[in-house]
């Protein structure tokens, strides 16, 4: 017998291959749909943030977060429902911008795809059908989901802590944390299917969690005090931008920047 389509799930992987194509075709429109912190808190857009999950930067990334979208939330929304899924999906997306928003508040951080959400219903397969395993490309075996869980949490967190490459681990762990929430409230059950599991991986991510705001504040604190001068700093970034270009600055040094621009005025 035919496994039946997930039609809800369908229509949201269509809708966004279409854009994401057109994406790619039309700048404009991937500039207006793109995630922007400076537009979403200087400009009050704030559709951006659930509008950039429908645009993707290039065909890879666009087939590999829409093959997972389907392989996982097709379960979602054949034995929960619907509405079970867009609940997850869109709370897991939204609150993956809302973590990125908050660490690149004071730099204008520009990102695009559908990674949130994604990751978030990953998160609620691995709760809501306990037991089952999960493939990922170039590994020709099944990881169980609590292993997945677990290496995902610390794999993510690394990268925020590094800062190295352009993939959006904000996104990542902000739309996993999302999406267990959104999954609690939806199926409180899932707490006594597996509480160990479950406490694991919410004291994880909660710990972590605590140590970005605590790095924020620390970074706030040695921008203050900061002691180069004015012109030996803009003749350092000179330098730094001739060799490396914009995307080389780090948040503090944009921050810098734009703080004696307005000074300037």
């Amino acid at each position: 017998m035919q496994e039946p389509i997930a039609i809800g799930n369908a229509i949201v992987v269509g809708v966004t291959a279409v854009l994401s194509y057109l994406g790619f075709q039309n700048a404009a429109l991937r500039e207006q749909c793109l995630f922007s912190s400076t537009g979403i808190l200087g400009r009050r857009e704030y559709y951006r943030m659930v509008s950039s999950g429908f645009i993707h930067a290039d065909w890879p990334h666009l087939l590999f977060n829409m093959f997972s979208l389907y392989s996982f939330g097709r379960w979602i929304e054949q034995l929960f429902g619907l509405h079970v899924f867009l609940l997850i999906y869109f709370g897991s997306m939204i609150g993956g911008s809302l973590l990125a928003l908050f660490l690149h508040r004071h730099e204008d951080y520009r990102a695009v795809g559908a990674s949130g959400g994604v990751c978030g219903v990953i998160f609620a397969v691995t709760f809501l059908l306990p037991g089952s395993s999960i493939y990922v490309f170039l590994i020709p075996v099944p990881i169980p989901a609590w292993l997945y869980a677990i290496v995902f949490i610390v794999v993510s967190a690394r990268g925020i802590h590094s800062q190295v490459g352009s993939i959006g681990h904000e996104a990542h762990l902000g739309g996993a944390f999302s999406g267990l929430l959104v999954t609690t409230i939806l199926q409180p059950g899932i707490i006594h299917q597996n509480p160990l599991l479950y406490g694991v991986v919410m004291a994880m991510v909660l710990g972590f969690l605590g140590y970005v705001v605590l790095r924020q504040s620390g970074s706030s604190a040695i921008e203050e005090t900061d002691p180069m001068e004015d012109s030996q700093f803009i003749e350092q970034v000179r330098e730094k931008v001739a060799k490396h270009g914009m995307d080389s600055l780090t948040p503090a040094e944009k921050k810098r920047l734009r703080s004696m621009a307005g000074k300037e005025e």
